[in-house]
């Protein structure tokens, strides 16, 4: 069996705290805050379940974030 590659550390942030933010300042302050990449989905789209270490992810509706996990 292979060994498990090193994977990047997430940035130590709290991801809650994007809920309720509009889309662009969310995504901006991510950034800032170390997320290597960023992505918004609409409420109910069908993602691929990999993970991904440094990104994050927004659920947004009416350019809003409703919801905000890692990977």
């Amino acid at each position: 069996m292979a060994d498990v590659p090193n994977l990047p550390d997430n940035p130590q942030d709290d991801v809650e705290t994007y809920v309720g933010l509009g889309r662009q300042d969310a995504e901006e302050l991510a950034r800032a805050r170390g997320w290597s990449t960023v992505r918004s989905l609409p409420p109910g789209a069908i993602i691929t379940m990999e993970y991904v270490a440094g990104r994050l992810n927004f659920e947004v509706k009416d350019d809003t974030v409703h919801r905000s996990w890692p990977g």
